[in-house]
């Protein structure tokens, strides 16, 4: 039903792809608008909103990644030593059931 998009990040101008798995996510929770921004850009802003909310927490310094399973850009809160795969949140979260 779903097919993956490319798009433009509004914020960094990166093309980045909106997986047929986010849009069914999206669908699901009533969303009816595509992400604006990549997920980098995505991650900074949710990171800044996080730390002018007052609750204290300290920044988590998120780092690019390419998804090893589907290959589309993430972000993750490690730096990737390229030993072992990364993967994106849906990819994770697949294979996490699966264990």
């Amino acid at each position: 039903m779903f097919e993956d998009k490319v798009l433009t990040c509004k914020e960094c101008g990166a093309e980045f792809t909106f997986s047929a798995s986010e849009q069914e996510f999206y669908a699901e929770k009533g969303f009816t608008n595509e992400p604006g921004r990549c997920p980098a850009c995505r991650a900074a802003r949710k990171a800044q909103t996080r730390g002018n909310s007052g609750y204290g927490r300290q920044q988590r310094e998120m780092f690019p990644a390419v998804c090893a399973a589907c290959g589309q850009e993430t972000t993750v809160p490690f730096q990737p030593s390229g030993d072992k795969p990364v993967y994106c949140r849906d990819c994770f979260q697949s294979r996490k059931s699966n264990w």
